[in-house]
């Protein structure tokens, strides 16, 4: 659900409410398989990830990428979502009940529009960040 955010009601350090996502499942990564193509056998047979030398399978990237889109866009309609960049910085296990979060770190002008760039993180349960960016939103 989307709120009308304006440029000028927002500070630098201002904090988007949490996503708090449910632990992650088998169900969860064989949904998101289907959803977004992404059959990468890492992700959804136990066999083939312990013979790659994983103790189980583990989500796709782009599934907490998703995660943190959907944090966005709770906040503002994706028709303004500027930018989106992110880095992976470790793998989210079963089990892991992940955490969004975004803080605007710089209000600034882009080609004529007002924009907010944002720290964007998801990190599970131990605190460990999995995936870290930014953000930029175009605001009114």
């Amino acid at each position: 659900m989307t709120t009308t955010i304006t440029y000028d009601a927002i500070e630098v350090g201002s904090e988007l409410p949490a996503l708090e996502i449910a632990p992650v499942d088998r169900t969860t990564l064989c949904l998101f398989a289907g959803a977004s193509g992404d059959h990468n056998a890492i992700h959804i047979d136990t066999d083939f990830a312990r013979k790659a030398g994983m103790p189980d399978v583990f989500a796709q990237g782009m599934l907490g990428m998703a995660w943190l889109g959907r944090l966005l866009t709770r906040w503002v309609p994706q028709s303004q979502l500027r930018r989106f960049d992110v880095r992976f910085q470790g793998i989210t296990h079963l089990g892991n009940a992940m955490r969004c979060t975004a803080r605007v770190v710089e209000k600034l002008e882009r080609n004529g529009e007002r924009c907010l760039r944002l720290e964007i993180q998801s990190s599970n349960q131990f605190g460990q960040n999995k995936i870290v960016g930014e953000a930029l939103i175009a605001l009114p």
